[in-house]
């Protein structure tokens, strides 16, 4: 028996840091590259000390060029490195979208399945940290909408440390979504030996009886809190972090659903065709008999991300998820 490794409880930012290592001492085909991944170790310090350990070789400072970046990796990529990508913020993501929508996502169907296209593309994405418009965006419907992109959204330091791993080894490319709110918030106990779950799977996070609640990244924390007050109450809510945005693992989702009758889909992108939608669409088809209630989705208001003094205001928060379970069950 193996013995059991532990690791003092880390950040979502310390997992990060530490799945991107583990990840390069196996295989020396695995590159960092971005703008400040180096020296500085990244704006939120997510590569902090890699270059010093594996060479500018290897964890490459690039120009302040997206395109550049994402196009440089998908040349490396058809060579057989394994580059990981850090767009510096989510909303400088778009000087390379062409790039990652005509070429990332396309290369492997459009050479009939001999050029595979293993890179990561990681992008902080959500609110919450003050900062103004082009840095607290959530872009991740405009991708899980592509064919051939993964999509994924880790919520916790223990699945950072994982997930990251499992997108690095995925020849398929993954756009890796972080919630910079939670890099540095709070913390959690890594077991390094357990097995992780698969890496596009759901995954219930607290069980509940009366309602179900859908989240992921930022919203995972605020369901949670949901949940937790709403038990106060006598109601009995479940959770579920999505992690897989594209694809979607529904099995969870619909098995939920129909025990609960009520699904309540919460995220931090504007409602307007967002994730929410394609969520109560797909439980609306499946599960229409099962449904006592419509399917809610709480989110964003349809603006462009507002100044940072009134973000609070714009992000949803524990008051408007428990308002569309007073809704939802009022049904």
């Amino acid at each position: 028996m193996s013995e059991t490794i532990t690791q003092d409880r880390i950040t979502l930012a310390k997992g990060l840091n530490m799945g991107l290592r583990r990840a390069m001492e196996d295989d020396p085909k695995v590159l960092v590259m971005g703008e400040d991944v180096g020296k500085l170790g990244g704006v939120f310090r997510i590569t902090d000390g890699l270059q010093k350990d594996f060479g500018e070789d290897r964890v490459i400072d690039s120009p302040l060029a997206e395109s550049g970046i994402v196009g440089t990796a998908v040349g490396l990529a058809l060579r057989g490195y394994r580059p990981v990508v850090e767009i510096q913020f989510d909303g400088f993501v778009y000087p390379a979208y062409d790039q990652i929508v005509c070429q990332v996502a396309k290369m492997h169907y459009r050479s009939r399945g001999r050029s595979k296209m293993p890179m990561v593309i990681r992008i902080p994405f959500g609110g919450g940290i003050g900062a103004v418009e082009h840095h607290s965006e959530s872009p991740e419907a405009q991708f899980a909408h592509t064919p051939g992109l993964k999509v994924v959204a880790c919520s916790n330091p223990v699945d950072g440390y994982w997930m990251i791993q499992q997108a690095i080894a995925c020849d398929d490319p993954v756009v890796f979504l972080e919630p910079k709110r939670q890099y540095h918030a709070d913390k959690a106990q890594l077991d390094t030996s357990a097995t992780p779950d698969p890496l596009f799977s759901s995954r219930v996070v607290r069980r509940g009886e009366h309602a179900t609640l859908l989240a992921y990244g930022p919203t995972v924390k605020t369901a949670l809190a949901a949940a937790e007050a709403a038990s106060g109450e006598g109601r009995s809510l479940e959770v579920i972090d999505l992690r897989t945005l594209s694809p979607l693992d529904m099995a969870p989702v619909l098995e939920s659903v129909r025990r609960t009758g009520r699904a309540i889909v919460t995220h931090e992108a504007h409602v307007n065709l967002g994730m929410g939608a394609e969520l109560a669409a797909r439980i609306t088809e499946e599960c229409f008999y099962s449904l006592e209630a419509p399917v809610l989705r709480v989110g964003g208001f349809d603006t462009p991300y507002p100044a940072s003094r009134i973000e609070e205001e714009f992000l949803p928060d524990l008051d408007r998820v428990l308002d569309a379970v007073d809704r939802s069950l009022d049904f």
